[in-house]
């Protein structure tokens, strides 16, 4: 399945990331109110969530790709995933690296082993080559954060940035943006203040 395998990448790049991260940054600024170990925590939760929800089958199909899985998320609630981000960073431990290692073995693993099925998520039911591009594109984004808050060169892996550059494009088409991103890549048009497409 392609697309563990580019999961996979970004995982790897995340860990080599994590293991740039001075030791005296843990408390700085990383993301709005969140710490460069909150962020860090978030961010190993796409490592995390794919082991979780590999265990978790479901029986039909309630969100039919990657995009759509953005689409039915709700993010008013920023309480609860800021207290699950801060849970996350503190169950990194002394050693975040070694955490990240761990879970990252489990993943080599186990993920090579498993065909595309349907899986059980926050958002309901997906195919797991579905849900991963989710985590591609989550480890992409919060590795250039966590890069940016460390003051940290860094490089996607090609198939990385092609695979989170793609979803992100998917995501706006579907949310009824795809027009100004597409002004915007061309270089005809800018887009608004804060644009997002999460």
């Amino acid at each position: 399945m392609p697309q563990a395998a580019t999961y996979l990448s970004a995982a790897e790049s995340f860990r080599d990331l994590l293991a740039r991260v001075p030791d005296t940054a843990w408390d700085r600024p990383g993301l709005g109110e969140w710490s460069v170990r909150t962020l860090a925590g978030h961010t190993s939760r796409a490592l995390l969530t794919v082991l979780t929800y590999l265990d978790r089958p479901a029986e039909r199909v309630e969100v039919e790709s990657a995009a759509a899985y953005y689409a039915g998320l709700d993010f008013s609630n920023a309480p609860e995933i800021t207290q699950r981000a801060v849970q996350a960073g503190q169950d990194l431990g002394p050693d975040p690296v070694a955490t990240v290692d761990t879970l990252l073995a489990r993943l080599r693993e186990r993920l090579p082993q498993e065909p595309d099925r349907m899986i059980h998520t926050i958002a309901g039911g997906i195919r797991l080559a579905d849900y991963l591009p989710t985590r591609t594109f989550e480890l992409a984004v919060h590795a250039l954060d966590l890069a940016g808050a460390c003051r940290l060169a860094v490089r996607l892996p090609p198939e990385v940035e092609r695979a989170a550059a793609a979803l992100a494009v998917q995501i706006a088409v579907r949310r009824g943006d795809g027009v100004p991103v597409l002004l915007a890549l061309t270089g005809r048009a800018g887009l608004p203040p804060r644009f997002s497409v999460v």
